[in-house]
């Protein structure tokens, strides 16, 4: 296998001039080449040595018909991520990466059969193993957060949240205590927190997560306590904020949430939602979340003890 050592804004990797993904190895990638790392969220040798054995196996593989893939899955997976971390559009992709129609396509097979979430999870798992935990948590945080929506959002996901004063939509999430997603609904700004919890938790717990705790802030307090105990096993715990706390202040557990937040608004894609579709905004949820844990995984720099 032919390699170079090229720099990459602030980083040096070894480039695989011939990538051993799936594509290139059963399918018709070959035909197309490879490309040259380049971009500071091209996945390094050793993000793509974590990642590639948890990638789902293409329907083609599996003998399900379709047409074996004609371009590099990790040229595919870097574009994408590309696009995630800097905010452009998807006609904006950079010439050196695949088409951007076939970087989309991939980008939607993924999102209508679950794969993007198959593969966060497992390098949830594997993030969560790496630091001494158990791969599945047993405990989790669940908080929302509205952010404006673009033009291209229709009037049937779009809603005005009157708390916030924001026009657009709502992500729903439940993350670990390391802070990395368990679960994530996105709905329009006007849907209530309690309504959507419901929809949310029992996502979750139809997922091999099996959680027996949830932290919440007051906005999850009533009925749904009493719900969450009897149809789901789940005890959730309100953090409130006292009445006598001026500014701004820490609250236990909750800021685990506040960060995950904050990782989304680093992402440019997610500042505000340019999706058409509710499931492609939350596979951009997911999509922000790999870039996270690959870079856990594979630390480019020595973790300081």
């Amino acid at each position: 296998m032919q390699q170079s050592s090229v720099p990459m804004a602030g980083r040096s990797s070894s480039v695989t001039w011939e990538c051993d993904c799936l594509a290139h190895r059963f399918g018709n990638a070959a035909d197309n080449g490879s490309r040259q790392p380049r971009y500071p969220t091209d996945m390094t040798d050793r993000e793509w040595t974590a990642v590639r054995p948890l990638l789902p196996v293409p329907g083609w593989l599996r003998g399900r018909g379709g047409r074996p893939e004609a371009y590099c899955h990790r040229a595919v997976l870097d574009a994408i991520r590309y696009l995630v971390d800097n905010g452009i559009k998807w006609r904006a992709i950079p010439a050196d990466f695949p088409p951007w129609d076939r970087v989309y396509a991939f980008f939607r097979r993924w999102r209508d059969h679950g794969l993007v979430r198959e593969f966060h999870d497992r390098l949830r798992a594997r993030a969560r193993l790496m630091v001494g935990r158990d791969a599945e948590p047993s405990a989790g945080v669940i908080d929302s957060q509205s952010v404006k929506a673009d033009a291209v959002v229709g009037a049937d996901s779009r809603g005005f949240d009157g708390g916030k004063l924001v026009n657009g939509r709502k992500r729903h999430v439940v993350v670990d205590t390391l802070g990395l997603l368990l679960g994530v609904d996105v709905t329009a700004a006007d849907t209530g927190d309690r309504t959507a919890a419901r929809v949310l938790l029992k996502q979750v717990g139809d997922a091999p997560v099996r959680l027996a705790l949830v932290w919440a802030d007051g906005g999850y307090t009533g009925s749904l306590v009493e719900h969450c105990l009897a149809a789901f096993a789940l005890v959730l715990a309100i953090v409130k904020r006292s009445d006598d706390m001026r500014g701004f202040v820490v609250l236990p557990k909750r800021w685990i949430v506040e960060r995950f937040f904050a990782h989304l608004m680093r992402t440019r894609r997610l500042a505000r939602d340019f999706e058409r579709r509710t499931t492609s905004a939350e596979a951009m949820i997911y999509w922000s979340m790999t870039l996270l844990m690959t870079r856990r995984l594979a630390p480019t720099r020595p973790q300081p003890a």
